[in-house]
This record gives C-alpha cells, sequence and structure tokens, in this order.
C-alpha cells in the first residue's frame, strides 16, 4: 500500500488555504501513526512533494483527497483518470453535486455532503501558533533626516523578520489618511494592545506598545538617533537603536528577548514608571493656565 494525498495544495492558483494544510496535515499525522508509506502531490509553493502531473502513478494504491469543495470539474476532471487504478478516499470534503448523481470515491468521510455532515478536521490539527508581531512603520519625515536612513531602517526590519515564522499585523498609526484601514486612534492603539511584540520605526509604536505591557524593537531611522532613541532612554527601555548603530544580530538579540518570558513584565514596570514620572505635568499645565475664571 501507497498513498497519494491530494488536495488543493497539488495544483497551481486553486486558492488552497490554511484551512487545507492543516486538514492535510491531520491526515498525515494519522498516516506516520499508522505507518502507512504516502507522498503529497503539492504545487508552488506547497513544499516538496510530488507533482502529480509527472509521477508514476502506478505504485499507488490510494489517492486520499483532502479538504475544499469537490466537484466534477477541471482540473480534477484531469486528476482523477491519472489515478483511475487507485481507490479513492475522500476526507474533509464539501461536495457539491447530490451524491446520487455523482460519487466517485470509494470511501467518503465527507465535511458535508447530500448525506450527511461533520466538524472539519482542522479542529484535530496540532501545529504551534507563532508570535504575532505588529509591524509599525514611519512615513518619511523630512524634518528627522534623510530617506536613505528610513529606508534602512526599514530594511532592518525586513532582514529582522524575514527567516521568522511570525504571524506579521502591519500597524498605521497615521489617521489622516491609514493604509491598514484603521480609523480611530482606539482601533490603532487595540491592534497593538494584542500583539505578542511590536517591531517599529516610529515613535507611537514604540510608546503605544509599552503602555499595553507589549514588548518593542525600536529602531529610529535618524542616524545618530532622535525623538524615537530618546524615548526609549527616557523609559529606561533597552531595545531601541539609531539606524546606523542598528545591525541585524542587535536586533535578532532584542527581537529575541521580547519574547521570553518576563518581557511583557518589563514592558508593563516600564509603562507604570513612564506615569509616574509624568505625574506632575497636569499640575503644571493647569498652574500656567490660572485658576477658573470668578474663583
Amino acid at each position: 500500500m501507497k498513498v497519494l494525498v491530494a488536495g488543493w495544495f497539488s495544483f497551481e492558483q486553486m486558492g488552497a488555504t490554511a484551512g487545507d494544510l492543516l486538514a492535510r496535515d491531520v491526515v498525515c499525522r494519522w498516516l506516520d501513526e499508522a505507518a502507512v508509506p504516502y507522498a503529497i502531490a503539492t504545487a508552488p509553493p506547497f513544499g516538496d512533494g510530488v507533482d502529480w502531473r509527472c509521477v508514476d502513478p502506478s505504485p499507488y494504491s490510494h489517492v486520499v483527497f483532502v479538504c475544499g469543495p469537490f466537484g466534477n470539474g477541471w482540473p480534477l476532471t484531469d486528476f482523477l483518470p491519472r489515478f483511475a487504478h487507485c481507490r479513492l478516499v475522500g476526507v474533509d470534503l464539501s461536495v457539491l453535486q447530490p451524491l446520487d448523481e455523482w460519487n466517485p470515491f470509494d470511501l467518503l468521510l465527507e465535511r458535508d455532503s447530500s448525506r450527511t455532515a461533520r466538524p472539519d478536521i482542522a479542529f484535530l490539527s496540532d501545529r504551534p501558533l507563532v508570535p504575532v508581531v505588529g509591524l509599525v512603520r514611519v512615513h518619511l519625515q523630512n524634518e528627522y533626516g534623510e530617506r536613505s536612513a528610513h529606508d534602512a531602517a526599514d530594511e532592518l526590519l525586513d532582514t529582522l523578520l524575514a527567516p521568522r515564522e511570525v504571524s506579521i499585523l502591519p500597524i498605521d498609526t497615521r489617521l489622516d489618511r491609514n493604509s491598514t484601514g484603521l480609523r480611530t486612534a482606539a482601533e490603532v492603539e487595540s491592534l497593538i494592545a494584542r500583539v505578542d511584540v511590536v517591531v517599529t520605526t516610529r515613535l507611537h509604536g514604540l510608546v503605544l506598545a509599552l503602555k499595553n505591557g507589549v514588548p518593542a524593537v525600536a529602531v529610529d531611522p535618524v542616524r545618530g538617533g532622535a525623538k524615537i532613541l530618546r524615548q526609549a532612554q527616557t523609559l529606561g527601555w533597552p531595545y531601541a537603536y539609531a539606524v546606523d548603530e542598528a545591525t541585524p544580530a542587535r536586533l535578532a538579540e532584542a527581537f529575541e528577548s521580547c519574547l521570553r518570558p518576563g518581557a511583557r513584565a518589563a514592558a508593563s514596570a516600564t509603562a507604570g514608571r513612564a506615569r509616574e514620572a509624568l505625574a506632575g505635568v497636569r499640575a503644571a499645565l493647569l498652574g500656567e493656565l490660572g485658576p477658573p475664571a470668578g474663583a
């Protein structure tokens, strides 16, 4: 027995989703546990499996097609005849036609069809979650330095994140023209508050992260440092660097530090010190404005 595991990840530009890949991984885990040999039919960009169009079909005894809608149309009309000698098993499929009209399966464990419905098997997936990174970039501010320094800062952030399996959430703090669809300060801050770490070239990326107990790695996009580095130094937050002093190695070390146990507590403690340091600002402002009229 040898199984070919197929799905929409087996075909180019057919809209394979995270759910398809999670369901595939569940089925492959079951086959591993049962010591059943298998190969995965993949198309770019989904890994190093076999190309169903080129692979010799004769060694396969079964095809297990996993997840998604399944109907009698292309490309299945090309795929199924090539493996017609195999027993066809459907797992976690939404079968589009009534089974009494079309049912090519020897065994169908559908997600839903004309006869029954089951929970999606992604409920059984055990892939670990990855950190969520809020990426907060500053737009070019000519008063704070030249474009080349801003570009270098952006490149440093890209280099930091590119090799890591993280969920990157772009967050734009600018509200007159917001590139990420945010409309209010509360919407911006609510996103920042829910990520695991912030990576930023923007002062308020740093401030709003720490305010909400989220560790942050900041690169000041001004050579020698300007307001971002000065703010971090004022707060006593260690993971901020001027663009000409930042290196990929330093940022990588800072990023890993921000994911360690205790980093969120350190961010919260920094916010607490900031609030204490600001205690006199209200009184100073109101003292300057004088007593209320009529007092």
